[in-house]
Order: structure tokens, then sequence, then C-alpha cells
């Protein structure tokens, strides 16, 4: 047989250097096998493997398959295949790579990352199995598509082309693989040669170039890597080839050890002997003499094979026979009894296998909250906290208020690096009676959301179906005791599994049921709080393990092979130690007793024979024999076919252990419960560490034993994993509860035996899960105790998760792995950045040819500049945060660190806001976990810091370092890389040492060498890991605060010509470092240096006068130019500015220009000294020019500029520094068009907020909303080559001259707290979601639709009679309250008033023939009660005013125009008024006579009737805020809702009228108009801002729409207004009550809802303490969002997806009655354009957003009315909102109606009926239509003026390029989602209440 083995040979050198023999005392024999092969291991069973043979390919087979390559999947039985050749002997296993598959091209920069990622599985597999990878590069002959473009091996390129693909493989894989072969084949290259030249391979040049790639591939592993063994394979016949390679010259078969990498048997015939001749084989290959490394076996098995029975062979050792559970607790006794403390506590300092399942976990009830949210059942929980069963009576209402924090949870586990999170789902979220016909699909997407979030972040979901908290509904039925559940459990878990699987792959069915048998039905300490451990206990469990097995079966069954996943059971159990290590045999027996009534109880029946434990049924029947009449314990006894529905049904073992026990043996007697029945007691031993819990002991070592015991007693029959599911301890409640040292030391102590478990005895174990993520709700406990790596502040609204040192542990477990320093790969190089190498450009032109910016945008309207755009930034796009050294360091004087300016200055009393400065700041130089603890968290590619050169070099000279500074730099560098964060390193950011302000500091020349020191030092220590370096930040703060205003350190007061010094050093002090990278450094590190540049951008206050252009370009180059002119264009400094000084020089008399002057060398020496262009911006200036005085000099004189604050936009918490977000879309064009069209990046932007802004930061989102979105404009419309952003800053931290007062923070810090704890705030979970989605892909609610409203849908338009009828004084009319509000002073805007208003009294033809203009089908007006019923009453009704309304309707007849007609627009007769109005009571009747006479008069012709409109402003604003007439103010808790009281009544009286007096002759609709914005929660991650969202909601159109649609209030608003009226001591509820005869009238009193809508604002609760009024009762503030377009109206935001949500929730709230948009529209201020483009954009994007409704949702819209017909009187404000279609004139007496472009826009939906898609082509009703009537020839106006997104386009083509530009993308606003307001408004309720007034008031 030996002859046959003269297959190919592999040879090997051994990884250490200068080894050229084997010890074989230290090399283990490799037994090679593999590789896959396509296809493979189709027929594999694990089952009978035994038979089967070790190649993939099948027995005995001739057919040849082809090598795995990983153009496919994985084969599913890949892992078996690995793990049972690990146990038939084989320890290594051939990979052959694909080389054309990994890098299609070539290009290592262009890889196939699928095939990386299946080969990376693959190499993973192969470990866990076992088994060592043996990883070949290559076959030999070069892939066919590389030849055909390079040849084969004779070129010399292939030689390069081979070792880049090594170099990449080593990069991917080299981690994963210690044994490699560069080369399988190489004899190929000789034997594919033609005869007559094969035959000296010393000749061939395909050889040559072979070999020398593998010299070359051999010398670069090596340099990466310490350690691994690296060859090529040939024929033996070709051995000599060897003598070629350098890498194998000191043996070349001499002496060098031998792989036989491939085999091949033949001739061997099967017979009896073949074990015999495999063992003969074995020692021959094995001889010491043949230094045999290993050899191929998969031919030698598999030939030896054939014909083998499934049989074990001879002394095979198998584990087909259980060994008694005595035995096996007994022998896991025994193997550990005789370790001594010392022995058994010894630390291993190891790591976990690969692939490793690190989690965390929490459970529904514990932390999810919203008991009762979106229809969630009451859950067995709720009740039983609800009842005061729990400490304090505490409940789980909002526990962490998870079931709105999905986001946040998601947040900690990227930050703790979590592989895993296991969850629990809950029963009655999901079916609310626990059935599924009760099915909340709400609660069904939370899941949803929480598994595709964990998905997104790389976290793989665990979810357990059952953790304790089924609904209540079942257990009013008997719960777990009612064998019905069973049927319920398994319907519940087919959902889940089918609504989940897709996504969830390892599922749970319980967890720890023993808790619930035994804590819930035994000892009633946990609900149901059932006391029977005789019966009930045992009833459960057998329950429970019936549900379970039906959930496995129903998996197994119906999903496995579909979804791939697995199901186990999570048990809980103790680890029971003999009390007595000397202890009789009843000891141990007692404590195996102990183990298997709470372990096996559930273990046994599942993972052993489908039955209760022998020894626990066994017992159990002693008892009842001793205890006849009184038996302890019931055991149900289950039947066969049970017993085999049950058995098996688990594919891993979960584990929950958290302490242990001492058990010794007792006679428990007749006392029920496990300890009685088992006849033993449990106890502690006085020397364990003690928790919060006098339950768990803090005892690791029983840990191991049970995971040995597990393993033997039940994976060891089923081959299952095992997996700790649970695995924490608890401490007490408070901050303190950061330093959890205890769970430290609780957490190293377990997770170390359990690698003990793996590594020495070799248990199965596969993950390990803590429990928990956070603090929650911990049972009847409550919140006493705290089991959570996060801490969470339960007295906090926000419920913040705050990580503890415990976290910060775990996650450096999780991040090595284990406990031991993994091998460490050398660094390679990093990816290159883009380098912008630009050639010297012309100097600036006064103005800058920039100046274009100012052209392209200072004209934009404000509907331009805010439009939001959605889109994303380019692949690549790199998202960072920063930080300074200064701000966050501390350690100011640690390990011999120098003293900076910085230090000097705070150091001195008063310097800082309450003495602050940066001794310890965040405390970042000893917290440096913590810190990338968060980067991690929060997604970010880079992270921007800088090095403090006083940490450094202690007295900036360049000396010896201080090598802990240096130390703790790399720490953090290595710490980024190694989470794939690119460090960006700022190499000055303000703190000079102390030391060299000796010589001047940056005033002394000296400087620029000495920077230049610090910076080599710098690159040559730091530059192979740092890519990215900025030399200095903000040099123009530097120059002007720092040595001209004296404000900053050093603190020189210098304006004239300090800074023009210190900023000519900087300049040169840049460049030459620069240069010294560039010449040194670069080649060989690649990365950029540049600067780091500050502007505020600048406007000029009026940007049609030239001198205001050129002032605003002189400003940007002062600030800058100053430094981005020399760096970026010429060398030198702008024109303008030497212009300036120089001038202004010579005018106070001096001899030189302060400006310094660049020599020629210089200038050349500056230029092009930056490889970016990196910009800091914050905010915008407005600026104008100034002749500023001459004396004393300085340079902001020099400027010659006024400034102001942009005052349209808001203020932030630095003075000053106003957030302006258009202007940084204008910086960055003009850096653009000044300076060449660099590459930018945005390496600081960001917002202060006050200190007390802790979490919930809404103006940090509002900042980030606006700001990135303009970044965006400029990258995606303007071709702004931006290539990164830097959010500032990651951490609150020292904020200079501001201390602590303020912070920019993504995560609060409290400096309070010694331990400097970081919290993220709600801000750094959007900016997360900003760079995960890369920008802001339009949301799908945004998407417009396409479509048609159904036929016959009303289109209107709508006016009321005060707003537009005039006379009032004609014909008769009597008074109205608005006629004496209007008259009355300061009442209404310019004291206008309706006296004329647009005279449509006396103009019905020319309203109808603009009606007629817009192709309307109807028109809504409403009726003057006074110019019909002078007094109110029907004594004296006034004709001719009557009969003005029947002209008009039948005008609108005529003109096939139907009448809508509204009874009461606010207009009630004074006359009634003076009898108090709607207060009294006798105005419910007045009304009804009102409605009589107009019933009866208009009723043949009017088919449509409004009662009231908008009952809650007459209501609220006339009687409460007395904004609107009556203007009453003065009873604000009790008249808005007498009014609204009787508005009702009325309403109702008047529908009650029609339907029995009129409707069966007149056959018209009759309702009532209601309006309401719609409300978002201000935080959507906060429960008190979503139910304050609906209070605002409930409060608005509630009020008036439950009594009519649902009958009586809401029983939010009866409730709360009663309960505080109560509290603030009076005897009764201020809302007054509906008599049943009332409710009943009022409910049902409509034919349609009328609904009016405008806008949405964003709500959060706001304690108006005791104060009653209705914005105390509602208990809510409201706000807008700052990216929401505006409009004439302070109150009114463009917020279209509001408009669909709430007419969605009046079909849901109100029973999907049919609903009429009675008004919709927007208004405008100022100069008339009709070009009205913002009122085009409303109209189509609120409409399409009820199209959608309507089409989508189902709700029943039948028509929609624009508001409004014309401008008009807009009540309070007057004239100056305007939001009418047509323009009236009021300067023209004739007061013309003009159109608006927006009434042509709108006039085309109406034709179109909707919006017709354009993908179908051209619709005919865009098709122009004659009008069918012209307008009234208007006075002549001037020209109109049309901007169409900055282009003067006609209206007609602007109208044809906003519908063209709508078909494609209609661009809304954002919806209100991600807001929060801060609450240092709710102490003055005043302002609060100037937030409140709705509408037009």
């Amino acid at each position: 047989m030996m002859k046959s083995l003269c297959g190919v040979l592999s040879v090997f050198l051994l990884c250490c250097r200068g080894c050229s023999s084997v010890d074989d005392s230290r090399l283990d024999f490799m037994l090679l096998a593999g590789p896959l092969t396509d296809p493979s291991l189709h027929d594999f069973n694990v089952r009978t493997a035994a038979a089967q043979p070790l190649s993939s390919g099948g027995p005995g087979t001739e057919v040849q398959f082809s090598d795995y390559n990983c153009k496919g999947p994985l084969p599913e039985q890949s892992r078996d295949y690995f793990q049972y050749l690990h146990t038939m002997g084989v320890t290594h296993f051939k990979v052959p790579l694909s080389w054309s598959q990994l890098l299609p091209t070539g290009d290592s920069s262009q890889p196939h990352w699928d095939t990386v990622a299946c080969y990376q599985t693959l190499l993973k597999q192969l470990t866990e199995g076992g088994l060592e990878p043996l990883v070949t590069l290559h076959h030999s002959v070069i892939p066919e598509v590389f030849r055909a473009r390079y040849g084969g091996w004779e070129n010399q390129a292939i030689v390069d082309l081979f070792e880049h693909y090594a170099e990449f493989v080593f990069s991917v894989f080299g981690d994963l693989a210690d044994s490699w072969v560069t080369l399988s084949h190489v004899s190929e290259l000789i034997e594919e040669r033609p005869k007559d030249k094969a035959s000296s391979h010393h000749a061939v040049p395909e050889l040559t170039n072979a070999v020398l790639a593998h010299n070359k591939v051999y010398h670069l592993y090596h340099r990466l890597f310490s350690g691994g063994r690296i060859s090529l394979g040939l024929g033996a016949s070709h051995v000599s080839i060897l003598s070629q390679s350098e890498t194998t010259s000191t043996g070349a078969g001499g002496g060098l050890p031998v792989l036989i990498y491939q085999l091949s048997i033949k001739g061997c015939a099967s017979d009896h002997n073949n074990y015999q001749r495999l063992t003969s084989v074995l020692q021959v290959l094995r001889s010491a003499d043949l230094k045999i490394l290993g050899c191929d076996i998969v031919d030698l098995f598999d030939q030896l094979s054939v014909g083998l029975s499934p049989e074990s062979p001879p002394n095979w050792t198998g584990n087909s026979a259980r060994p008694s559970s005595s035995s096996s607790y007994k022998q896991v006794w025994e193997k550990f009894k005789v370790e001594t403390p010392l022995e058994r506590d010894q630390f291993l300092p190891e790591s976990f296998p690969e692939g490793f399942a690190w989690g965390a976990s929490s459970e529904s009830f514990k932390v999810e909250g919203g008991w009762a949210e979106h229809g969630k059942g009451e859950t067995i929980w709720d009740r039983f906290a609800h009842e005061g069963h729990v400490f304090g009576n505490q409940t789980a209402d909002l526990a962490c208020d998870s079931y709105n924090k999905v986001d946040y949870d998601v947040y900690l586990l990227r930050g703790l690096l979590s592989k895993t999170y296991q969850f629990s789902l809950s029963w009655a979220r999901i079916f609310p009676s626990g059935h599924r016909e009760s099915v909340s699909e709400d609660g069904v997407l939370y899941y949803d959301k929480l598994i595709d979030a964990l998905i997104q972040s790389n976290i793989h979901p665990v979810v357990t179906l059952y953790h304790w908290d089924h609904p209540q509904a079942l257990q009013d039925y008997g719960g777990w005791t009612n064998d019905s559940i069973i049927g319920a459990f398994k319907e519940y878990a087919d959902f889940c599994f089918s609504r989940f699987g897709d996504r969830v792959k390892t599922w749970n069915t319980f967890s720890s049921p023993w808790v619930v048998s035994h804590a819930g039905h035994g000892t009633g300490e946990h609900p149901p709080g059932i006391k029977d451990p005789v019966i009930v206990s045992y009833k459960v469990t057998h329950t429970i393990l019936k549900s379970h097995a039906e959930a496995w079966h129903i998996y197994n069954d119906k999903y496995r092979q579909l979804q791939g996943g697995k199901v186990g059971i999570a048990l809980n159990s103790d680890w029971a130690e003999p009390q007595d290590s000397s202890s009789p045999i009843q000891e141990v027996e007692a404590a195996e007793r102990y183990l298997q009534f709470m372990l096996g109880w559930f273990a046994h029946p599942i993972f052993v024979d489908g039955d209760y434990p022998p020894l626990l049924k066994g017992q159990i029947e002693a008892k009842r024999q001793e205890c006849v009449g009184e038996e302890p314990a019931k055991l149900p006894v289950f039947s066969d076919t049970e017993k085999k529905r049950i058995q098996g049904t688990a594919d891993f073992f979960g584990l929950n252990h958290y302490t242990s026990r001492l058990v010794n043996e007792t006679k428990g007697g007749c006392v029920p419960g496990p300890a009685g029945v088992g006849d033993f007691v449990s106890h502690t031993d006085p020397a364990w560490n003690t928790t919060a819990s006098d339950w768990i002991y803090s005892v690791p070592w029983g840990i191991r034993r049970l995971l040995n015991f597990v393993a033997a007693e039940y994976t060891s029959i089923t081959k299952v994993p095992i997996y700790v599911t649970g695995n924490g301890m608890p401490t007490e409640g408070g901050m303190e509860s950061l330093n959890d040292e205890e769970r430290v030391l609780y957490l190293r102590g377990y997770i170390n035996e359990a690698l003990k478990a793996i590594v020495l005895d070799h248990v199965d174990l596969q993950g390990f899960t803590v429990q928990s993520l956070m603090d929650g709700f911990e049972g009847p406990q409550g919140y006493s105790q705290r089991f959570g790596l996060h801490y969470v502040d339960f007295e906090s609204a926000d419920r913040p998760r705050t990580p503890k040192d415990s976290a910060h542990f775990y996650s450096q477990i999780i991040n090595r792995n284990g406990f031991s320093t993994t091998r460490q790969r050398r660094n390679s190089p990093a990816p290159q950045f883009w380098s912008t190498w630009q050639s010297s450009l012309t100097p600036s032109e006064v103005p800058s040819r920039a100046k274009v910016v100012w052209e392209k945008f200072s004209r934009q309207s404000k509907f331009e500049k805010k439009l939001y755009h959605y889109g994303t930034f380019p692949e690549g796009f790199q998202w960072g945060v920063s930080s300074s050294a200064y701000q966050v360091e501390g350690g100011w004087d640690a390990d011999g660190k120098g003293m900076s300016v910085w230090d000097t200055f705070t150091q001195k009393p008063g310097s800082i806001p309450n003495n602050a400065n940066g001794n310890i700041a965040c405390d970042s130089y000893h917290r440096t976990e913590e810190d990338l603890y968060m980067l991690r968290a929060l997604g970010v590619t880079s992270y921007r810091f800088s090095v403090s050169w006083s940490r450094i070099f202690p007295d900036g000279q360049r000396g010896t370092p201080n090598q802990k500074g240096v130390d703790y730099y790399n720490r953090l560098i290595d710490g980024l890389l190694a989470y794939n964060i690119t460090p960006m390193v700022t190499l000055y950011h303000w703190d000079l040492p102390q030391a060299l302000m000796s010589i001047g500091g940056w005033e002394n020349i000296s400087m620029i060498t000495l920077f230049n020191e610090f910076s080599d030092f710098c690159f040559d220590t730091f530059g192979d890991r740092v890519k990215f370096w900025l030399t200095f930040n903000e040099p123009y703060t530097i120059a002007w605060s720092g040595y001209g205003l004296g404000a900053i350190p050093p603190n020189i007061r210098d304006p004239a010509v300090a800074p023009y010094r210190v900023a000519h050093n900087l300049l040169q002090a840049h460049a030459m470092v620069y240069h010294t990278y560039d010449e040194y450094y670069r080649k060989a590190q690649g990365g950029v240096v540049s600067i780091g540049l500050n502007a505020d951008w600048v406007e000029p206050e009026d940007v049609d006068i030239l001198r205001e252009v050129v002032a605003a370009d002189r400003a940007m180059q002062f600030q800058l130019g100053w430094f981005a002119h020399p760096i970026f264009k010429n060398g030198d400094y702008p024109d303008a500015m030497k212009w300036m000084v120089g001038n202004k020089s010579e005018l106070q008399g001096m001899p030189e220009s302060r400006l310094p002057v660049f020599t020629e060398q210089e200038k050349a020496y500056i230029q092009g000294t930056a490889d970016i262009f990196c910009i800091n911006a914050y905010s915008t200036k407005i600026v104008r020019h100034v002749t500023r005085r001459l004396t004393p000099p300085s340079y902001e004189d020099d400027r010659d500029l006024g400034e102001a604050e942009e005052s349209d936009s808001p203020e932030t918490d630095i003075e000053g520094q106003r957030a302006v977000a258009w202007g940084l879309r204008r910086l960055l064009n003009w850096i653009k068009e000044e300076y060449g069209d660099p590459e930018i990046y945005v390496t600081e932007n960001g917002v202060a907020t006050n200190s007390k802004t802790t979490v919930d930061d809404t103006d940090r989102i509002f900042f980030f909303k606006t700001y990135i979105n303009e970044a965006l404009k400029a990258q995606n419309l303007d071709a702004v080559r931006l290539r990164g952003y830097v959010a500032s800053s990651l951490l609150d931290s020292f904020e200079w001259l501001h201390g602590y007062s303020v912070g920019f923070g993504l995560h609060h810090v409290d400096f309070q707290n010694t331990m400097r704890p970081r919290t993220p705030k709600r801000s750094a979970h959007y900016y997360h979601h900003i760079m995960r989605d890369n920008g802001f892909p339009m949301p799908e609610e945004e998407r417009p639709i396409y479509g048609h409203f159904q036929k016959g849908f009303f289109w209107s338009t709508a006016t009321a009679a005060y707003q537009i009828e005039g006379g009032w004084r004609e014909d008769g009319k009597g008074l109205s309250i608005w006629d004496r509000f209007a008259h009355t002073p300061l009442r209404v805007f310019n004291d206008d008033n309706g006296d004329i208003a647009c005279n449509s009294y006396n103009k019905v033809e020319e309203d109808v023939a603009i009606l007629k203009r817009l192709r309307v089908t109807h028109y809504r007006f409403s009726i003057s009660w006074p110019r019909v019923l002078p007094d109110g009453t029907p004594r004296a009704v006034n004709e001719a005013g009557l009969n003005y309304y029947h002209r008009l309707v039948d005008a609108l007849l005529a003109a096939n125009i139907q009448p809508q007609v509204t009874l009461y627009h606010w207009d009630l007769p004074q006359a009634l008024q003076d009898q108090a109005g709607w207060e009294n009571d006798t105005i419910v009747q007045r009304f009804r006579d009102y409605a009589d006479v107009i019933f009866s008069s208009l009723g043949d012709k009017v088919k449509f009737w409004i009662t009231i409109n908008e009952p809650y402003n007459v209501a609220n604003i006339g009687h409460g805020y007395g904004s609107a007439a009556p203007g009453i103010s003065f009873r604000p808790g009790t008249l808005p809702y007498i009014v609204g009281h009787n508005l009702l009544k009325a309403h109702a009286e008047a529908w009650h009228l029609y339907n029995d007096k009129y409707r069966a002759k007149q056959g018209g609709l009759i309702s009532i108009t209601i309006n309401s914005d719609w409300a978002e929660p201000c935080n959507p991650y906060k429960q008190e801002d979503i139910d304050a969202a609906r209070r605002v909601v409930q409060f608005y159109i509630g009020w008036f729409a439950h009594p009519v649609y649902n009958g009586d209030y809401s029983d939010v608003m009866k409730t709360i207004i009663r309960e505080r009226s109560l509290a603030a001591g009076l005897n009764k509820s201020r809302l007054p009550e509906f008599t049943p005869q009332e409710i009943q009238k009022i409910k049902g009193s409509y034919d349609y809802f009328g609904f009016n809508h405008y806008t949405t604002v964003l709500a959060f609760n706001l304690d108006y303490k005791n104060l009653q009024h209705y914005d105390g009762d509602r208990g809510a503030g409201t706000i807008a969002d700052r990216s929401w377009l505006d409009s004439g109206s302070s109150w009114l935001k463009v917020t279209p997806p509001g408009f669909r949500k709430i007419l969605n929730f009046i079909k849901d709230e109100y029973g999907d009655p049919p609903i009429y948009i009675t008004e919709n529209g927007i208004s405008e201020r100022g100069q008339i354009n009709l070009n009205d483009v913002h009122r085009i954009h409303y109209y189509e994007n609120y409409i399409n957003q009820a199209l959608k409704a309507n089409v989508l949702d189902g709700v029943d819209i039948r028509g929609y009315t624009a508001w409004s017909l014309m401008d008009n009187l807009e009540w309070a404000t007057g004239f100056a909102e305007r939001f009418g279609l047509f323009y009236v004139n009021h300067s023209d007496p004739a007061l013309p109606r003009v159109a608006k472009q927006s009434a042509a826009r709108y006039a085309t939906i109406i034709t179109c009926n909707g919006f017709p898609d354009p993908a179908l082509g051209p619709h005919e009703c865009l098709a122009p239509e004659p009008e069918g009537t012209s307008s009234p020839s208007p006075s002549p106006l001037p020209p109109v003026r049309v901007q169409f997104l900055g282009l003067e386009v006609s209206p007609a083509d602007a109208e044809v390029a906003l519908y063209i530009l709508f078909s494609l993308s209609l661009i809304g606003t954002i919806a209100a989602t991600f807001l929060a307001f801060r609450y240092r408004k709710a102490s003055s309720p005043s302002t609060e209440q100037s937030l409140s007034l709705e509408k037009r008031f």
C-alpha cells in the first residue's frame, strides 16, 4: 500500500523562524480531510454518519465534483458534517479559495463581499466544529478571466497580481486560519507543457514566476502575522523545485517536514481487515524518521469504509446509553469534590470558541410599559401589581417605556457589542384575549420594529414566547390549570412563528417555567398568586410541558424547513452542592433530589424520555404511601402518546442560572413543597458574597458544575448545544449603582467558570446571556432591585438609560471573546482618503466671483429657503462626531502631563462661570472605554479628537515624550480602529503648553519649528493608524479671540497687530507640518492633512445694493479667506483684506501695513497645503457696510462692517449663535465657487443647549434636521463636493468660556457625579438614523400617489359672511359681535374691519364668475344671522338681507354650482350678545328659530347645511382667550365649557328641526363642522408626550365630535376636568353635564362629518399646577417642528401627513362617518406675489394626503373645500393674512378679484378629480380649457414678478413646472415624529398659553 502513497506532497516550514525540523512532542499529527465539493452533503445524516465517507462527494464515487467555491450557500448539514469529522479524529480540513470568485476583476479594492462572507462563515464553522482550516490560495493555473487579460504565469504582472490577492485574503481571513498553502498543485505548471519542453522544470518561466510569487507571499504573511505556517504544494516527483524557493532553501527536501496534501489509494480490497490496514498505514506515516506532519486521509478512509455497516467499529465509545440520573450527578460530584478552593477558583485566561453567542436579555412585562397601549390586554402581572402586591405599590404600567423606545434599547446593544438580544413577547399585546381572533396589529408592529432594528444593527433576536405574563383573560378561565390553554398557546406560537420567523431564528418557548409552577401556583409569591403546592403546582408543570411540546412540533412540522431556525426552552436551576464535602451518600442524594425537583422536573421529560425523572416520581410515590390521606404532592401522569410527543422537543438546552445552594438530607414528613416532598433542606455559605436579593448569592463555581451535570444528564443524549440564557445579579437602586463593582466581579467569575466548562470539561456551551440589558420591574420587588447592565432613572419620564461599569466590563469580554489577549494582526495600510491636489488659483477679485452665491440664493422666498429636500448622500459619505482634548480628557495633571494655557486660565477664580475648569471634564483620559461605547452605539464612521500637546511634551519641547500620554492616545486610536471608526486627529485645538508662553506663544516665530517637531512625533507615532490629520482647529479663533480680543487664553488683548502676526505664524506652521507629512510620511502612511477653518455665513443686508454685497464678501474674506486664501488659492492673503488693512494702516499714520507680507518663497510654500477643505460652521450674520473708526486700530474696525443677527431664526443658548440652517448651504456654495470646487468636509456643526436640558434635546434635533438637510441640498442640488459631516459633539463637555452651563453633546454627562456617566440624548438616536439612512430618503408618508376621487366628489371653496360681505349697515342689517369687536381699539390688526371687506354683498356676479373659473361643483358660504334677523329673533325678518342670499343661491345654481350653507360662522347678533349670547341657555331656542327661518326660505334650493362652524373657536377663542368676538377672557375655567355646551345643544335643535320638519320635503344633508389640528408627540419615544398628544386631540376635535358622534363628552375630558376641579376645592366639575335626554338628542345629530383642518402641532406634557382653564385641563403645550414650512399665519405650518392621520382618526374614533372637508388652506403675508407656489405646494400635498386616506385607508371622504375663495378679512389679523385663491386689491375701490396661480392649479385638480398618473401618458384633464367666464377687469397692476426656484418665469410656465415637479416627486414636510420641548417654559404659564392660541388669532 505504501507504493500508492505517491500523491501530491505539500512541504511546510514551521511557523517559528529558524526552525527546520519538527518536534513531535509539540506538534500533533495532522489528519487532513476535505475539501467540500459541489454538490455536497446532500445525503449526509449524522445518525448514520459512521457508515459515510469523510469526503463530501460520496464513497467510492468516480464522479469528480468541483471544489465548493461559495457561489451558493453553505450546505445546511455542514456544521454536523464538520462535527462528525472531528469525532472521527480528523484535525484539519482543506479550504481551497476561488481567486476569481473573491476578486472578479482582479482588483483587491473591488471584492465580491458575499463570497468573502461565505468563506468567513465556512472557516468559522470549521473552528466551531473542532477542525483547523488549511487554506489554499490557489490551485496553479491562472483563472481564465485573468488569463484573458494578463496571460499566464509567464507574465511578471501575474506575480504582483497574486501578491495583491494574497494580501487581501490575509486581511479578511488571516485571523481565522493558521495553516496556508499558496499554490497547491505547482507541478501542473510543468505537466501541462508539451513533453518536449517539460523535461527540465528549472527552465520553465511559468514555474519560476509561480515560485517567485510564493516567496513574496511567504514573506508577506510573516510580516503580517507572528505565527502560523505557509508553504506550497507539489508532486512527489518534483520536490527539487523547492531549491528555487528561498523560503525552503535550508532543507529543500532534506530535513523539512512534509504534509501529504493529497493521497490516492488504489487496489485496496474491502474486507474485515480494513481497520487493521488503516492502523498500519497510520503507524508508518507517523514514523519519526519520515518527519511527516500529517496526511490526507479522505481517500484512505473512504476506501476502507466501503461495505461497513452503520454499527460502531471495534472499541468505538458511543453515547447511546444514558447513565442513570444518580450516576450523572455523582460523576460530576466526584469530579469536582477533590478540588481545593484554590484549584476551584483558579482563573482561566483564555478565549471562548469563535462565533460564541454573547447576549443580553429583557422580559416584556419588566421593560415594555405601555400596559394599555393600542388595545393591549391586561396580563396577570398587570392585575397583580394593580392590586397592590408589589413593593411600594409599584406597577409596570410604564416600566422602562421600551414599547416606545426600540431605538434606545438597540442603541445600548450596539454599544455593548451584543451579538444577540433575548427578549420575550407579551402574549396579551399580540392577542389581548389570549386568542388569535383578538390579534392587535399595533402590538405585532412593535415587535416587527424591534426585530428589524436588531437585524439592522447585526444583532440576532432570540425570542421567548412566554415569560410569566399570560393574558388575564385566560387566567379568568384557569390559566395553566385549564388544558384549553395548550391549544391557545399553540395558536399563539403558530402566529409568532409565521409572523416573525422569517427573521427570528432562535426561539425559547418558555423561560424559567419552574418559577411559574412554584412561585405562581405553589407559594403564590407571583401572579396569579395561587398557593397550592400539592396539586396545582404540578398540574401547571404538566400543562406547560405539553404546551411546549405542541409549540415545538408546530415549528418542526410547519416552519423549520422554510425558516431554518431552532426552538428550545430556557430552564432555571440552582446548583446543589452537598453541604459537607465529606458528606455521606445520603447528602449527595439529597443534593441530587434538589436538582431533580427543580431542573429535572422539566428537563427530564424533554431531553430524556418524555416523562418525569424516576427519582422525582419515586419520591412522590413514597410520600403518598407515607402520608395516607394527606398527600403532599399529586403528580399527573403522561400517557405514552404524550411522552413521545414531549421527548426530544428541544433544539438546544437553555439554562438560566444565578446561584447555588448547599443541601443536606432531612425528613420532610408530609409537608408540601419541593423541600418537604424531596426530603432535603438548603443552606447558604456565610462566606458567599450576598446581593440585593436574599435568593441570589454569588457562587461562580456552581455554574461550571451545573453545566457539567446538564451535559452528562441531558445533552449527552440529545446532542444539542447548551446556552446560558440568563445569568446576573441584582443591586439596590439609585445612581450609585452605576459603580456596580459587585456585578463586575459576579460576571467575571460566572463567565470564567463557563469558559472552564468549555475548555477544560468540553461542555458544548455555545452562548452566554446576561440578565439583564437594563434595570426593570423585578416582579414583587418592583424597582427596588436592579439587574441591569444599564441604569434606568425611573423618576424621569424620559426613562434615560446609562451604562454601568458592568456594561463596560461585559462589552470588553465580548470584544475579546473571553479573557485572553488574542493574536494581534499587524497593521495593514488603511483605506486611502480622497486628496485634492490643485494648482495655484488666481487671487480673489473684489468682490470675489463667489458673489454669484448671493445672486443665486439671496432673493429666495421663505418657501424656497425652507422647502425640505429628500435624498441621500453619496455612498461612502463619512459621518462623524467630535471632541477636543481640553474639553473632555480631564487628567489635567495626571501621569506627568504639563500645564496648558487653558489649565492656567481656568485655575484663576472668576475666569469661567461657577469657576468651572477642565481638570476632570468628562474624565475621558481614564474612561476611554466609556467613550468608545457611545461611539459604537452611535454608529459613526469617524471620530474627530485632538491631541494634547502638553500631555505628549509637557514643556512643549521635543525631548523625551510622556509615555503615559502616548499610551492613552494609542489606546484610543486602537480602540477606534477595532470598531472600524476612522480617527480624525487635530494636532492643535487651542491648548498650548503653558511653558511655551515664556517665549510669547504664537507671536514667536520659533513656534513654527516647535509645532512641526510635535507634529512630526505624532505622525511617526500614530500615523501608521491615523490617516486624517488637521493641523489647527479654527486658527481664526486662536488669532482673534486669543490675541486680539483676549477673551480666551493666552488672553492677550492687542486687536491691532497681534492677530495678524499670530495668523502669519499659524499659516507658516501649518505649511511646514504639511510639507513634513508630504515628504516623510505620505508615501508610507497614505493619509491626508488639512486645517480646520471656521466661518459664519454672512448675508448682505440688501442684496440689491452692490456696496452691501461687497461688504458681505469682505466679511467672508476677513474670516474664512484670511486662512483659506493663502492655502487654497495663491499663498497670499485676499486682496480685499490687504487693501483694507493697508489703507487703514496708512490712514492711521503707520509706515507699513499691519498685515504682514509673505515672500514669494513663503507663498509658494503655503499654497496648496491642504488635501481637503475642512470647515466648522454654526451660524449666519447679516452685514452691512459701515465706516468704522480709525483709532484705536483694530482688526474688527479694519473690516468696515456692521453685523446683526438673522432675527427670523431661532436663538440658541449661546448668544449671537442663532440656528440659521440655510446659511450652511450658501457657505458651502461659496467655498465651492471661491476655492475651485474642492472636496469639503464639515468638521464641526452643532448647537448648544443649556445645562437643564439633559436627554430630551428637541432643539438639537431641529438643528441637525435642518442643517444636515441644507448640506444635502448643497450636495445634491448644487453639486458641492461634500464628503463628510462631523456633529459637534460626542459628549457634553467643558464649553470654553461657558464652562458647563451649556452643552453641545449627543450624550449627556452628569458632571455632578464623579463617574461622569454618559447617557444618550434623543438627538443621538436621531443622528444615528440620519447616518443609517445616509441622509433623508423620502418617508413613505410623504410620497405622492396617483389616482382619483370617486365620481360625484364635491369640489368646493369657502368664505364666511363677515369676512367678505361688507355692507355692514346696508339694507337694515343688524350689528354682529364682530362689528362691535372690530370697532373696538386694539382688537383687530391695523384697525381693519369688515365694514366693506370684499364687498361681496354687492358683487354676487363677480364672485360667481370666479367660482366658475375654478370649476368647483360647490360653494360654501355662511349666512349673516344679523343680516336676516337684525335683533336675532324672527320677530322682524330683514327681507332685503334674505334676498341677497336668494340672489346668490340662484346665481350659483344657474352656474351649476351647488350651495353649501353655514348657518353660523361666528357673527352672532349683538342684540343676543347683550343678553349674554352663547352663555345664556335661551340661545339654544334662538338658534333654532333662526334656523327655521333659513330652512323655510332657502331649503328648497339648498341641499347642504352646516349648523355651526368651528364651535371650538367660538367657545375657547371667543370666550376663553378672548382674542375673537365677543372677546371674553376673564372666566377661562368655566365659560368656554358653558358656551360649548350650549353650542352643542343648539346644533342638535337645528338638526332635529331639519330632520323632523324639512328633510322629507327638501332632501338635504345637515351636520356641524368641527375643526382640529392633528397632534404628534413632541418626543415620540416618550409615553408622557404620546399621552399629551392624545389629550390635545381629544380636547380639540373630541370636545364637540364625541357628543355628536358617540354621545356625551369623552371620558378623558370628563375625568380630567372633574379631578382638577375637585382638587382646586370646587364641589363639582367645571364641565357641565348633559341630562340623559340631552345626550340622546345630541348623539347622532349628523348626516356627515364636516371637518376643517389646517396644520399639525407637536404636543408635550405640561403641568399647569392648579390653574383652572382649558390649557391646564388639557395639560399639554404645543410647538412646531422647525423644518416645517411656514405660512402667513404663525399657527399654521405645512404638515400634510397629519391630514391623513386625523382623517383616519375620525374614521376609527367616530364610526366611519362620511366626511366632507369643509376648510383647508394656507395664508401668506407681505408683498403680493400672484405666483403663490407655496399655496400650490400646500394644496397638492394636502389633497394628495386626503386621496391616500380615501384610496389606501378606506376613509369615506365625499368632498373637499379650499379655504378660501378670495383674500378677505382674516378676523383678528385683519387683511394682513391672505388665504385666497384670488387676490383682492384693497387699494382699488372696485376691489377686483385677480386669480393667483394656485387658482389654476386647483382648477386642474378639480378637472382631473385627483392626480392622473404621468406614467400613463398625458391625461385629457390637463389640457387647458376655454374659461367660461372672464374675471372683471381689474385696475392696472404693476407687471407681476414671478420667481420660481430662483428663476424668473411666466406664471403659466411656473404652473407647468410645478405640476411636472409634483408629478415626479411631491415634496412635503417631515411628519412630526422626533421632537420635544424645554421644560424651562413650564414655569411660565402665560407663555405657554400664548403657544396654545389656535388658528387665526
